[in-house]
């Protein structure tokens, strides 16, 4: 009871946000830099509906600043609710799509217009389908041209790919279905092509970017004056295009090119690039070993590499023209994020903060100024204004601070943890305050997903600081594969993922079990989603020192996940049955050593409850008893209704009980 209290008593402040630090809009450092545009309409919007993890309609809204007017968008066409507004660079158009079709709102008119017609089930114009919204992190597959007239989309196609359905439980005696298109690893995903409409004419172009092979992957559109620029990726992501198209003879050519046959190629460094007034272009690449910047000329050619190597830029931010600089951030260490300039000309890189922490900053249009924010473990988002390399305070969280550290809950300690190749990994550790005579019983968290980073010096108060007001200790740690130390250590993992992230989590458990304050005896692993698939492999390794294990949401063969993120990293099953083979925890449910909590929402949408269900059927024939959650017709992040203290609540239980 005493337990179940405490419990009680921790989970509302810690996890409910209170201890969220309150943040600058991105329209408040913008009026910061830019001042306010003076322009005569803006976009609002509410009653939203959310669809997946980013996607979401609305009833949105068309306010006229000077008539005190206020308008439904999509009214004319008796639409209901829309998504993905977005108005035109000379602020007279609005593109909207609703229904899988695009609409273009005139302002001038107060008339709408359909850009597209053919939308069905099956066909999406404009707007990211299930798929490229989850692995592309994108709704709106639309953009409109610098000089307003035209608008470029992409169209999928899902006819060929599989529906995934599942059950909706409550609120009904009959129980419904939903259902998906939903490519898992090798089966098809949706044909892809890239359209132009002209404003004027209401004609629509398809450029020419498609090839012979066109099981390809359009994630990004990207204006350049009066070219389109067209992200081209490959199914299995091996290779990546900057495809520069002339919207009007449909013709396009390669401008850029990467392509590599021992790792995979990351599309999302094309997010960075900045394109500079006289046709030349900064942008990010990881060809040569590292996240490095280069200048190519007006062809796309390198002309040299700006940023050295040792080092990961992590974001492009502004070119100062006037002054030739180059504003950037980096992993100073993989824990730390710092602001750089490099002037262009002379070659000459200053770092403009040393704190231990996270600084990141949003540039005024020049690249005169900035709105800069500091984070660390202790100390929630502060901001400043940065101009002529100088740093004046616009905003503190000193009530969030000042709260969180009543508390009295320890810091993390930063450390690196040799694994069994010799490799430093990096970790941090929380204690509580009050040392047992035995040492605390040690939880270790983490994700160990490719590219991911858990290690970061942020401000982050979750999960794991009510674990330390139970009296565990926490022990955070990266393994092989993570981000921000090379191109090698991210593909580490690639074609193979699970056996090295087990090694390096056991390596990490074993070396903290020595320390006098820790129980080598009593440890757990947790981890979610991808975390929870490791912890399950982790688990069935013969050498593991945990007594129980937590796995929220698991992958637990990759053959049942998406295409777009399994491909990535593994490839296709057909190219690398192998892999897929001894990465798939159905044949290793025999393996399984420990006490084992499975958590799992019934409607997720991203890592499907069968993967649990076809795992806990492998268990049971192999004889494993384990423990499980179900939350009905809750997804991938358990927040519907009082899911999220629940499950929390009966992880802390799982924990007491069996440490």
């Amino acid at each position: 009871m005493n337990i179940i209290l405490v419990i009680l008593s921790v989970l509302p402040s810690i996890l409910a946000g209170d201890f969220t630090p309150q943040t600058l809009s991105v329209a408040e450092q913008d009026s910061i830099l830019n001042g306010v545009p003076e322009q005569r309409y803006r976009l609002e919007y509410e009653n939203e509906e959310r669809i997946f993890r980013r996607s979401m309609t609305a009833d949105w809204y068309i306010v006229d600043t000077q008539k005190n007017t206020r308008k439904q968008l999509g009214v004319g066409m008796k639409l209901g609710k829309v998504r993905d507004a977005v108005m035109s660079p000379n602020g007279r158009y609005i593109a909207f799509a609703q229904g899988n079709n695009l609409y273009i709102h005139k302002l001038d008119f107060g008339t709408e217009v359909a850009v597209t017609k053919d939308a069905n089930p099956d066909i999406i114009n404009g707007i990211a389908d299930w798929l490229y919204e989850e692995e592309f992190g994108t709704t709106a597959l639309f953009a409109w041209s610098p000089d307003s007239k035209q608008l470029a989309f992409v169209k999928l196609n899902e006819q060929e790919v599989p529906s995934f359905a599942w059950q909706h439980y409550l609120g009904t005696d009959y129980p419904a279905a939903d259902t998906l298109r939903y490519p898992k690893a090798g089966y098809p995903n949706a044909k892809a092509s890239v359209c132009v409409y002209d404003v004027a004419t209401k004609g629509i172009l398809t450029m020419q970017v498609n090839t012979e092979e066109d099981d390809v992957y359009f994630p990004r559109l990207q204006w350049a004056d009066e070219a389109l620029m067209v992200l081209r990726v490959n199914r299995d992501q091996t290779k990546m295009e900057v495809l520069s198209c002339n919207p009007k003879s449909t013709v396009a050519h390669t401008l850029y090119k990467e392509e590599s046959d021992r790792y995979f190629v990351d599309y999302e460094l094309f997010d960075q690039w900045l394109w500079l007034t006289d046709g030349r272009i900064i942008a990010l690449s990881e060809k040569d070993g590292w996240r490095r910047a280069y200048l190519l000329d007006k062809q796309g050619f390198v002309q040299k590499a700006l940023t050295p190597e040792g080092m990961d830029v992590t974001a492009l931010y502004a070119f100062n023209e006037k002054t030739q600089t180059l504003f950037y951030q980096a992993a100073t260490t993989p824990s730390v994020r710092d602001l750089y300039a490099l002037q262009l000309k002379k070659g000459e890189i200053t770092r403009l903060t040393e704190s231990d922490g996270t600084y990141s900053a949003r540039f005024a249009k020049d690249g005169n100024s900035a709105v800069v924010c500091f984070q660390s473990f202790t100390t929630p988002n502060e901001y400043s204004f940065f101009s002529k390399n100088k740093f004046t305070p616009l905003k503190q969280n000193t009530e969030v601070q000042g709260a969180w550290r009543s508390y009295g809950l320890p810091e993390p300690q930063l450390l690196r943890i040799p694994n069994a190749e010799g490799q430093e990994l990096e970790a941090m550790l929380l204690l509580p305050e009050s040392p047992q005579a035995k040492g605390f019983p040690l939880v270790v968290m983490h994700y160990s997903g490719p590219q991911s980073q858990r290690v970061l010096n942020r401000w982050r108060k979750r999960f794991e600081y009510a674990l330390v007001e139970e009296g565990f200790a926490v022990l955070i740690v990266d393994s092989r594969g993570g981000d921000c130390r090379g191109r090698a250590w991210r593909n580490e993992t690639y074609m193979s993922l699970g056996q090295k992230e087990a090694e390096d989590l056991i390596a990490a458990a074993n070396y903290i079990g020595k320390r006098a304050d820790i129980d080598a005896e009593r440890m757990a692993i947790l981890g979610w989603s991808y975390g929870g698939y490791q912890t399950l492999y982790t688990m069935s390794q013969k050498n593991h020192p945990f007594k129980a294990g937590v796995a929220i949401a698991p992958v637990t063969d990759w053959k049942l996940y998406d295409t777009g993120y399994t491909e990535r990293y593994m490839r296709r099953p057909q190219v690398n049955p192998r892999g897929y083979e001894e990465a798939s925890l159905l044949n290793k449910a025999a393996d399984l050593k420990g006490e084992v909590l499975i958590i799992h929402g019934t409607a997720d949408d991203n890592v499907h409850v069968q993967h649990t269900m076809q795992y806990i059927d492998a268990l049971v024939r192999a004889n494993k008893q384990f423990e499980m959650q179900l939350y009905p017709d809750d997804n991938h992040h358990l927040r519907k209704g009082n899911n999220a203290a629940h499950m929390h609540t009966r992880v802390l239980k799982f924990l007491h009980n069996n440490l």
